[in-house]
C-alpha cells in the first residue's frame, strides 16, 4: 500500500490513533444494537409488528457482538460493550411490550369477531 499525502485521511487516522491508541476498537453495531433496542421500546404500539422486529434484529447483532467481546474483551472499548449491555436490555424490554401488545390486538380482534358474529343479521332490512 502506498501512503497517502491527502491531510484529511492523515488527520482521520491522527483522529483514531488519538481515540484508541491503546489497540482497543469499538465492538462491532454497538450502537445499532442501542438504536434497535430503543426503537423497540419507543414504537411497542405499532401493533407490535416494529418492536418485534427491531428487537430481535437487535438481539441477534447483541448476541453476536456479546461473544466477540468474550473472545477477546482487551480488544474493545468499555464504552461500546456498555452500550451493547444497555441496547439488548432495550430490546429485550421492547421485544416484551410488542409481544404483549400483539397478543392484546389478537385478543382484541377474536373479541370484536365474536361479537359482530352474534347479531342477527338477517333480521335486519
Amino acid at each position: 500500500m502506498e501512503n497517502s499525502n491527502n491531510p484529511n485521511e492523515q488527520q482521520i487516522n491522527q483522529q483514531f490513533s488519538q481515540q484508541f491508541g491503546n489497540g482497543q476498537v469499538p465492538l462491532p453495531n454497538s450502537t445499532a444494537v442501542l438504536v434497535l433496542g430503543i426503537i423497540s421500546i419507543a414504537l411497542c404500539w405499532c401493533y407490535g409488528i416494529v418492536s418485534l422486529t427491531c428487537g430481535i434484529i437487535a438481539l441477534v447483532l447483541g448476541n453476536k457482538g456479546m461473544a466477540a467481546y468474550k473472545a477477546n474483551p482487551s480488544a474493545f472499548t468499555l464504552s461500546s460493550f456498555n452500550n451493547l449491555k444497555g441496547g439488548r436490555i432495550c430490546a429485550i424490554i421492547g421485544l416484551s411490550l410488542g409481544a404483549l401488545y400483539l397478543v392484546f390486538v389478537i385478543i382484541y380482534l377474536v373479541i370484536l369477531g365474536t361479537a359482530f358474529s352474534m347479531i342477527p343479521w338477517q333480521n335486519m332490512h
